[in-house]
Formats: structure tokens, sequence, C-alpha cells
């Protein structure tokens, strides 16, 4: 469930995905409509067909939502052929992409809208599939043989989308032993390997560049919050606000401490070093930090409505100045949450929000990210994101973009319906 943060404590609420399957009329009519505006980019109008088939097939009440189950559900439903639709078919990928989140600016967009990353994982029992490899899962919360998707989602007060994914191919798949497994995923030539924080910049930067969906914040956890890279690219943009999620081990000052300039010899010439003016001044970790903070500076706040009532956090919030190689860097806030009760677990956040933020709006921005797991809850239960049998790399993509749009369509009727009306439900044959 997406917080739900006190009304006078956030910039907006983030609304919750309420439509059900008895809302909706002409449904498959209203889904025609949605795919026309794709029609540009498949060649054949075999692939057009195929496209709102497989969409359709995603929507409809199969308990297993893969290519068979949905390909026999159709009248005359050939396997083979939406085989090949969605592993070897010609898309125009960037076109549908771009198309798509033009649709989703035009009904989610917002100025104080945020850029969300993080990755999803796929648990596979094979070897075949691209990118496959034993690597930790964070949907079964274990290391598994499974396929990582990095993606960026957007959220603002009118939603909630997926706007772009990246598939993660771990190191391992660029070795010579690998090579044959490449050339039968169809993984292109060109590709090397990337760290997951390296390809959640390089979807920042496209989706920057390409200046269609506005945002004011950019979220993310601990893998990406402890990225220089992916830190150092956001503080790039103009304008905009980082949020990210820290590991405990990271260090700071409360103070920034003095530092002077040192001379030594190495290798006959004389060098310069910056160190720390009093050598005892060591930084503390975040977790230090939180444990050694007096009751006095927590504040309790209602987060969201859980199933069993009111989901209720103590926050606290510190200007911090962070270590770097042992020495003092830059300075941003730092926001601790812990959990009630004897024990209480903490969780660490850092943002460049100015020095006048309040700390409302810190908590407000530590709930706003788990809109992108929604969305990968959403998708997976109730489309089958996670039902894909492909094992091409054009194949993964491709079902991942029919379920980004088909997640988005779902959206835009409940914006476009605005209050619900009790109407039939279109069931894919």
């Amino acid at each position: 469930m997406l917080p739900c943060p006190r009304c006078d404590e956030h910039s907006y609420p983030v609304p919750k995905f309420d439509l059900g399957r008895d809302d909706i009329t002409e449904f498959a009519n209203e889904l025609r409509g949605f795919h026309e505006q794709f029609a540009e980019c498949f060649q054949r109008s075999e692939s057009r067909e195929h496209f709102f088939n497989y969409m359709a097939g995603q929507f409809s009440e199969l308990e297993r939502k893969s290519i068979e189950p949905i390909a026999l559900a159709l009248k005359d439903g050939n396997v083979r052929s939406l085989q090949r639709f969605v592993s070897d078919a010609p898309w125009d990928d960037e076109r549908i992409m771009s198309k798509y989140r033009s649709l989703v600016s035009d009904d989610l967009g917002s100025a104080d809208g945020a850029m969300i990353f993080d990755e999803s994982g796929f648990v596979k029992k094979g070897q075949s599939s691209v990118g496959v490899a034993r690597q930790y899962c964070g949907t079964i919360g274990k290391v598994e043989s499974c396929q990582v998707g990095v993606f960026a989602g957007y959220v603002s007060e009118h939603g909630y989308a997926l706007v772009d994914k990246r598939l993660f191919i771990p190191e391992k798949w660029f070795g010579d032993d690998y090579r044959e497994r490449r050339t039968k995923c169809n993984l292109p030539a060109e590709t090397v390997f990337q760290s997951k924080p390296k390809l959640a910049v390089e979807m920042l930067t496209a989706l920057s560049q390409e200046d269609v969906l506005p945002f004011k914040y950019v979220l993310a956890d601990s893998l990406y919050g402890a990225s220089p890279e992916f830190i150092s690219a956001v503080e790039a943009l103009p304008d905009k606000t980082y949020f990210v999620s820290v590991p405990k081990d990271t260090q700071c000052w409360l103070k920034r401490p003095m530092t002077v300039t040192k001379e030594y010899r190495w290798g006959g010439s004389k060098r310069r070093k910056r160190v720390l003016a009093a050598p005892d001044t060591k930084p503390l970790t975040v977790e230090e930090l939180a444990k050694n903070m007096n009751d006095y500076f927590w504040y309790r706040r209602k987060v969201s409505e859980g199933t069993k009532g009111p989901i209720v956090y103590e926050f606290t919030r510190r200007r911090v100045i962070l270590s770097a190689a042992g020495l003092p860097k830059k300075t941003v806030w730092l926001l601790i949450r812990r959990t009630l009760g004897d024990d209480p677990q903490y969780s660490y956040f850092i943002s460049n929000a100015m020095s006048s933020t309040r700390l409302r709006t810190l908590v407000w921005l530590s709930g706003l990210r788990w809109a992108i797991e929604q969305c990968f809850q959403e998708t997976k239960t109730e489309l089958g994101m996670d039902h894909y049998e492909v094992r091409k790399f054009p194949g993964w993509h491709h079902h991942i973009i029919t379920c980004m749009l088909a997640h988005f369509f779902l959206w835009h009727l409940k914006i476009r319906l605005g209050k619900k009306s009790t109407l039939h439900y279109f069931v894919a044959a």
C-alpha cells in the first residue's frame, strides 16, 4: 500500500489505483483506440494485431499470462506466430517508448513529479535466458537464478507508472564461455557490462534530455544512493533534488572539520595532500549517530494506513557533512527513520534539498519511493509481468514494454472516468 502522509505534511497525496473489473464498459474498444496510437511503430498489420492480442491477454483472467496460454485462448491463435512477434519481429522500440512517455506526461505529468529508480528480479529455473545468473533477487529476498531489470518509475499527484527499463547483464555474461549464449539470445554485439547504478544513470540522462516528463525529485534505494556516479548525474541536472537511501556505515560529521595541506615526498619529488587538522576528529557512521540521538529530537509521524491500522515511524534529521576517503565533502540533509518499540530498526536517507527544507517534506519524500514498488506489484500480480518465458534480449524488452503500457492504460481509464461507475469489464477471448 502506498504511504499516505497526513494532509498537512506533504506536497501532494499519491492516489491509489482502485479501478475494478466492474468499472469499465467497452473495454476492448478503448484498448483498440489506445493501440491505434502505436500503429506506425510496426511494419505489418499482423504485428499490430499481435500487439493488441498480447496485451489483451495480459488483461484476461488466464492463470498464466505467457505467450502460449494467451495464443491458445485466442480464436485461431497460433503459438509460434505470437512467439516470433514478441522475440523476433521488428518493433520500433524507441518510438513506442517516446509516444508512451508523451501519453504518461499528458495524464500524470507534474512539475513536482518524481523519477524513481529501482530494480526488480524475475526468477528463472533455466540458464538459457538472456542475463540469467545466480544473483540477489529482491522479489524473493535471496540469491537465486534470476534476471534483474533496472527500472525508472514516475509518480505525481495524478498517479504512477513505469517509464523506462534496462536488463542488467551480469559481468560473467561477457566472457568467452558465454559467447554462444549471447548469440542465441540476440544480445547486441555492442553491449558492454554496466552496473545497475550505471544503467540508472543512462536512463536518467536520457529522460532528462528527452524532456517530455517534468520532474523535480529523483529517488532511489541505497544501491544508487551509495553510488558517486549516480549522485553526480543527478547533481549535474539543474533544479533537481535527490532523496536516496544510504547504508548504515555511511560516514559523516555534524560539524565540518578543519583540514590542512600536508607536503610529503614521493619518488624524489614533493607532493601535497589534504588531511584532517586534528587526526582524532574521525567521522561517525549514520548508525552511530542514530543510536546516540536523544529521544527529544525524534518526531512521530503516521506514514500510511495498513490493513491492521495506521503505520507509524519516528523521524529525525540533521545537516551533516559527508565523508569521502576520510575527508569532508558535501553538506546534505540526513533523515533517519526508526520503528517504534524496544528494538527499533533504522533506515537512513540523504538529500541535497535546500537547507530551509522542513522535516515534513523529507518525511513525505521517504514514503514517495514506494510508488515504484506498487508498479511492480500491480504489473506482476495483475498483468503477468513475471510470467514471461522468452529467452532473447528483444523478447524481454518487448514483454516489459507491453506490461508497462498495459499498466498505464488502466491508469488512463481511471483518470478518464473520474468517479467510477459499475459497468462491464472486457475479458480477452
